[in-house]
């Protein structure tokens, strides 16, 4: 993988470095380049929407971007009213004792990885961080269960709970809660989607030299993992984003925020010290901001899932083939509560976390031609990062600097090439 980094594409034409043998990958992310005969000129090409193209071809590409199949297309006439009715009624029933084992889950794993961290030598510090951060992401997603109204038939009760589920993350609720549901309404609809949303030529445009620099690194590199970071900051915390009506409850969530940060912190910090808070709430919560960012990215980016215009936005094709279904280490998926079983839930927000598997499986059973599937793994993570930038109408995505290697990967492509060279010289 890491002699591919060193391949650049000029105008579809792959250019290695010496000695390297390495697969072009396509030129427009959303069409495969179907080649004429060798006896027609290059440029007569013909370029296909992935969706359109056979399952072999589909399949071809799966395996070079890291994803186990990508799916068909959705016919036009299927609506989401169609996808939802062919789920079993069950997947839509609470039930409470779930509700409150994952409470009472992701509070005895928290505070089993603070007890790991509190014992742990620094050299498995990162590793205890790094438990206590899946751990974490309990809280959010008992909260995200709140805030779909899929935790209890209550909604002060929810409200309730997501608010103190949020608070060890400073995370407000009820802006989150807005947002979300916005996200979840305009999935892969451009410029109305909150989350994830690609680069804007005519954003770029309006960059400084220095914000340049700041994107192209958070999110052109692997540090777009904790990318969620910015997102938390800039979209949840400005009173100006929320209605006159909205902002009473979301100044009660600030202010549960203020209280976290305000009092509980310094409290920490007090019985611990300023590395203390650093030691047991701030690596911890970087943690939480990696699967937070790792989950979201993975299930709305991908090179053939489009961002759309309004008025060529399909809400069925959205939720069901523009929401990638991405298995993780069980243990990774039990301490978040399922929340990467995530193409029903946006099929219907409103199945419980405790039946999103049962409610994916069915959609395997009567629309999984039309999904894409994969398991978490470092080709498509490269992809991600590497490739899928700007908003491009015709190819979905384009990187931040078509004619040029990303610094990040060339490295680590001269790293391996010279690896290679060493080894060959001591055969």
């Amino acid at each position: 993988m890491a002699l591919m980094a060193s391949t650049r594409l000029v105008r579809g034409v792959s250019s290695p470095a010496a000695g390297s043998r390495v697969a072009a990958r396509p030129l427009l992310p959303n069409r495969r380049l179907v080649q004429a005969p060798k006896t027609v000129p290059a440029a007569a090409a013909i370029d296909v929407p992935i969706a359109q193209l056979p399952a072999s071809e589909r399949k071809q590409l799966a395996d070079e971007w890291g994803y186990k199949s990508i799916g068909s297309e959705l016919p036009d006439g299927v609506s989401l009213t169609d996808i939802v009715k062919s789920m079993p009624a069950d997947v839509f029933q609470l039930n409470m004792a779930k509700a409150w084992g994952a409470v009472v889950t992701t509070l005895v794993s928290v505070s089993a990885s603070l007890y790991l961290i509190s014992v742990s030598p620094w050299y498995l510090l990162p590793f205890a961080w790094f438990i206590a951060g899946t751990a974490f992401t309990g809280f959010f997603v008992i909260g995200h269960d709140c805030g779909h109204r899929s935790f209890s038939e209550n909604k002060l009760l929810e409200d309730i709970v997501g608010t103190l589920a949020f608070m060890p993350l400073i995370y407000p609720f009820e802006p989150w809660r807005i947002k979300h549901n916005q996200h979840h309404a305009q999935t892969n609809k451009l410029v109305e989607d909150t989350a994830w949303h690609p680069v804007m030529p005519s954003e770029m445009e309006k960059w400084s030299p220095t914000q340049k620099t700041i994107y192209k690194t958070f999110l052109g590199s692997p540090l777009k993992l904790w990318a969620s970071v910015g997102h938390w900051w800039i979209w949840h915390f400005d009173l100006a984003k929320y209605t006159e009506k909205q902002k009473p409850r979301v100044l009660v969530s600030l202010a549960a925020c203020a209280v976290a940060a305000f009092v509980g912190l310094p409290i920490l910090g007090y019985y611990t010290g300023l590395a203390g808070v650093a030691k047991y709430w701030l690596m911890p919560w970087l943690g939480y901001h990696f699967w937070m960012s790792t989950f979201t990215v993975v299930h709305h980016t991908a090179p053939h899932i489009p961002f759309k215009p309004a008025e060529e936005w399909n809400a069925a094709k959205a939720q069901l083939s523009g929401t990638v279904d991405c298995e993780y280490p069980r243990w990774v998926e039990f301490l978040c509560h399922d929340i990467s079983v995530h193409v029903p839930h946006h099929v219907n927000s409103k199945i419980p976390w405790y039946n999103l598997r049962k409610a994916n499986e069915s959609l395997k059973q009567n629309w999984g031609e039309y999904m894409t599937s994969c398991t978490f793994n470092w080709r498509m993570m490269k992809t991600i990062f590497t490739e899928l930038h700007v908003y491009d109408e015709k190819k979905n995505y384009v990187p931040f600097d078509q004619a040029q290697p990303e610094p990040f990967f060339e490295a680590a492509a001269c790293a391996a090439g010279a690896a290679g060279t060493q080894a060959q010289q001591l055969q």
